[in-house]
Order: structure tokens, then C-alpha cells, then sequence
């Protein structure tokens, strides 16, 4: 399937993928962003698609994917540890999550991420995103081994750069 072929077959399923994110999301700004992110990703990973077969199954794949990966992050960033005896785990509301903390929060930890070494960080950012070993491994040309050991330096190095974020 060349370029031009795959890009069509893509911009005609845009009304489709609209459709089941909004059954994943029940809200249009958010159907809209799922829409967007599928798209860019099916584009993007174009070489992973098996020519002759089911397309449209394919970029519905991927967007069920992103889904339940963006809502896995959103409920454990959202699980708080209650150190008493009997270790509750309390899913909270997302509170502001642009305060002014928040954002000197979040600019800190970018900040230590881009000191990392390239070969740490691009794994890392990777799998941050979303993105699976396999595909990391295939994208950087590296072995799967290689990857998570990658992130695994990767997340020590963070944890020793910002200690004052770690759950004790």
C-alpha cells in the first residue's frame, strides 16, 4: 500500500473513528483528541500495517490501545496510598492539575528527564507515551532486553535526581 493509498484510507475512516471514540469517551473535545492521536499514530506506524488486510480493524486496534493506556495512567495517577495499618488505596478525583505547584512540579521532572543520556531518554519518552517494548525496540533498532533495561536505568537515575517525589 503506498503513501498516498494509506493516508486516503485513513482520512476516510476519520467519520468511523470519531464515532468509537465517542463511545469510549462520551465527550466530543475528548472523541476529538482520541480521533487525532489514532491517526497520527496509525500514520506513523504505516510500515506495521499488513497490506490486504483488514484496515479499518486495524486503526480501531489502535485506538482501543491508546485508550486503555491513557485511562490506566489517568486511574493510577489518580490512586493515593493511605499508609495506615490497612494500606487503602483511595482513588481520588484529579484536583487542579494546573496549579501553580503542579506546573513547578511538572517542569522539574521535564527538566531531569532532558538531562538524561540520548540513550536513555528516547526509550524512556517512548515508553512514557504509550508505546510497547516491541515497538521501541523496532523504532530504535534495538533488542526488547536492551529497551527495558534502558528504562529501568532510566527510571533509577530519575528516582536519584528527585528524591523528594518518591512514595516513601
Amino acid at each position: 500500500m503506498s503513501t498516498l493509498e494509506f493516508n486516503t484510507a485513513l482520512i476516510d475512516l476519520e467519520s468511523y473513528l470519531k464515532s468509537f471514540a465517542f463511545q469510549f469517551t462520551r465527550n466530543e473535545d475528548d472523541a476529538k483528541d482520541l480521533t487525532q492521536e489514532t491517526m497520527m499514530k496509525a500514520f506513523i506506524y504505516r510500515t506495521y500495517y499488513t497490506p490486504k488486510t483488514n484496515f479499518k480493524a486495524w486503526v480501531f486496534t489502535i485506538m482501543r490501545n491508546i485508550f486503555i493506556n491513557q485511562y490506566r495512567r489517568k486511574v493510577k495517577s489518580s490512586t493515593i496510598f493511605d499508609n495506615s495499618p490497612d494500606s487503602y488505596l483511595l482513588n481520588q478525583p484529579s484536583q487542579a492539575g494546573n496549579s501553580p505547584a503542579n506546573l513547578l512540579i511538572a517542569k522539574e521532572i521535564t527538566e531531569q528527564i532532558a538531562k538524561l543520556e540520548v540513550e536513555y531518554k528516547k526509550p524512556f519518552e517512548m515508553h512514557f507515551l504509550g508505546f510497547k517494548y516491541k515497538e521501541i525496540a523496532n523504532e530504535l533498532n534495538i533488542p526488547i532486553g536492551t529497551v527495558k533495561s534502558r528504562i529501568y536505568i532510566a527510571r533509577q537515575k530519575l528516582m536519584d535526581r528527585l528524591p523528594d517525589y518518591q512514595n516513601n
